[in-house]
C-alpha cells in the first residue's frame, strides 16, 4: 500500500478499483477479467536510489512467528486497520492475510500465548478511519496497530494514535510527509515515496535508457508525491508537454492519451493505483501507442493485471514491497488458496515482530512501543531497523515486470 490519499481528495486506488466501460472503447465491465489470464507480476531486480541493481542479502532466515513455543502472555491483540471492502479492498486484504498467517503460526505454536487479531475496516477512507480509530486506541487489550495502510487514512489518524501511545506500524503508506509528524508511535515497513520515486526514475533513465517520459499522477496525496519525487529525478526527461494529472475515479482518459500520443515518448509513468492504471494502459495501447506502461506499487497488484489483459504485457511496476518466496509464500498460498499480493509480506513481517514483542514480555502499550523501537532483524520482506522519525534505516526497491 504505500502512502494513500485522502479519499475525499480522491483517495487511494491502491486496490481493487476496477476497471470500467470507457466511452469509445472496448473496456471490461467492473469485476470481469478482461482475458489474459496467464500473465503474472514478475520479480525482476532490486534497485537503489540511483536505479543500481542491489543483490537480495539472504545471509539470514527471516524471523518466525512461531519462537520456541513457550511464550506465555494474558489475553492482548493486535489491530489492522485497512480497506477490507470497496474499490480499494485488495491491497488491504493483502496485509490483513499477512498477519493473519503470523498470528496463526504464533498461537499454534504458543498455547500459553494467544494473541488475537482484530481487524478494522477503513475503506481506505480518511474520514472512516478517523471514526474508527477511537475504537482501537479504547480497546484495552489491543497493545499494537497494523496500519493504516494508505496514506491519507494515516495522516489522518496518526496522532490519534501517537497521543494514545499505540504503535502503529504500516505496511504500505509511503507518502514522504508522515515521519515528520513528530510522532513517536509512527514506524513505516517499507521504503517510502522519496525512495522509490528517485529509484524508478533513475532505473528508467540509467537502465532503460528512455529519453523522454510523461509522467502522469491522479491528484491523490500518494499519486502526487510520487509524481513528484520522479519528475524531480527525470529532470529534462520528464517531458512537459505532457506532465498530466488526472483524478481519481477517472474513466475516460482519451484526452491524456492523445496528449501522450502528440508528444510520443519512449514511457509514460503512471502515479496512481490500479483501478485507474487498467484502463489507462488499456486505452493506451488500444490508440497504438508502442512506448513502455511504467507505474509502481499502487498498480502492482494482481488485479491490475486481471482488468487490463493483454495490455498490461510489459509494464514495470516498481514496489518497495519485497517479493514473497520461500516457505512464507507456500504457507501463504495453502491458508488462502491464492498467491501473496502486495504488501502480504510486509503484513506478515510487523505482525511476526509485534507478536516476538509480546513472547518477550512486552504486553502493555508502552513496553512493546520500546520493543518496535528498538528492533533490529530479518523478516521475509527485508531487515527491519527503525530511525528515531519511523523510517527504515535501509529501503530499497523492487523492479517488477508483467509477462
Amino acid at each position: 500500500m504505500r502512502g494513500r490519499v485522502a479519499r475525499n481528495a480522491v483517495a487511494i486506488g491502491s486496490a481493487g478499483l476496477l476497471a470500467l466501460a470507457l466511452a469509445g472503447c472496448q473496456q471490461s465491465e467492473p469485476g470481469e477479467d478482461s482475458g489474459q489470464t496467464d500473465l503474472k507480476i514478475v520479480e525482476q531486480v532490486q534497485i537503489d536510489q540511483n536505479g543500481t541493481e542491489v543483490p537480495p542479502d539472504e545471509s539470514a532466515a527471516p524471523a518466525d512467528p512461531a519462537g520456541d513455543g513457550q511464550a506465555q502472555c494474558p489475553p492482548v491483540s493486535i489491530a489492522m486497520a485497512g480497506a477490507l471492502n470497496g474499490p480499494d479492498a485488495a491491497l488491504g486484504i493483502n496485509i490483513k492475510n499477512g498477519i493473519q498467517l503470523a498470528v496463526d503460526k504464533h498461537n499454534a505454536a504458543n498455547p500459553g500465548c494467544q494473541v488475537q487479531l482484530k481487524t478494522f475496516d477503513t475503506e481506505g477512507d480518511p474520514q472512516r478511519a478517523t471514526q474508527i480509530a477511537p475504537q482501537i486506541i479504547n480497546d484495552a487489550f489491543t497493545i499494537g496497530l497494523i496500519g493504516p495502510a494508505f496514506s491519507g487514512e494515516t495522516m489522518a489518524t496518526g496522532d490519534v494514535f501517537n497521543q494514545a501511545g499505540l504503535v502503529a506500524a504500516t505496511a504500505s503508506a509511503t507518502n514522504v510527509t508522515l515521519s515528520d509528524k513528530g510522532w513517536r508511535t509512527f514506524f513505516r515497513g517499507l521504503g517510502n515515496d522519496g525512495v522509490q520515486g528517485p529509484a524508478v526514475a533513475n532505473y528508467m533513465k540509467n537502465t532503460l535508457g528512455h529519453q523522454k517520459v510523461c509522467v502522469v499522477d491522479d491528484s491523490t496525496d500518494y499519486g502526487l508525491g510520487l509524481a513528484q519525487t520522479v519528475r524531480e529525478t527525470l529532470g529534462p526527461v520528464a517531458d512537459p508537454a505532457c506532465n498530466i494529472s488526472v483524478k481519481k475515479g477517472d474513466k475516460d482518459f482519451s484526452a491524456a492519451v492523445t496528449q501522450i500520443n502528440g508528444a510520443s515518448p519512449d514511457s509514460v509513468f503512471f502515479s496512481g493505483y490500479y483501478a485507474e492504471a487498467s484502463p489507462f494502459v488499456q486505452q493506451l495501447k488500444d490508440s497504438g501507442f508502442a512506448g513502455t506502461f511504467v507505474s509502481a506499487d499502487g498498480a502492482k497488484d494482481p488485479e491490475f493485471v486481471k482488468q487490463a489483459g493483454d495490455a498490461a504485457k510489459d509494464a514495470i511496476l516498481s514496489c518497495p514491497c519485497g517479493p514473497s518466496t520461500g516457505s512464507f509464500a507456500e504457507e501463504y498460498r495453502q491458508k488462502f488458496n491464492q498467491e501473496p499480493g502486495t504488501y502480504s509480506s510486509e503484513g506478515y513481517d510487523l505482525g511476526t515482530i509485534m507478536l516476538k514483542g509480546i513472547d518477550s514480555g512486552a504486553i502493555t502499550r508502552p513496553a512493546l512501543l520500546d520493543y518496535v523501537r528498538n528492533y533490529d532483524g530479518r523478516g521475509v520482506a527485508r531487515q527491519y531497523q527503525w530511525s528515531p522519525t519511523g523510517e527504515l534505516t535501509s529501503s530499497l526497491i523492487w523492479i517488477y515486470k508483467v509477462q
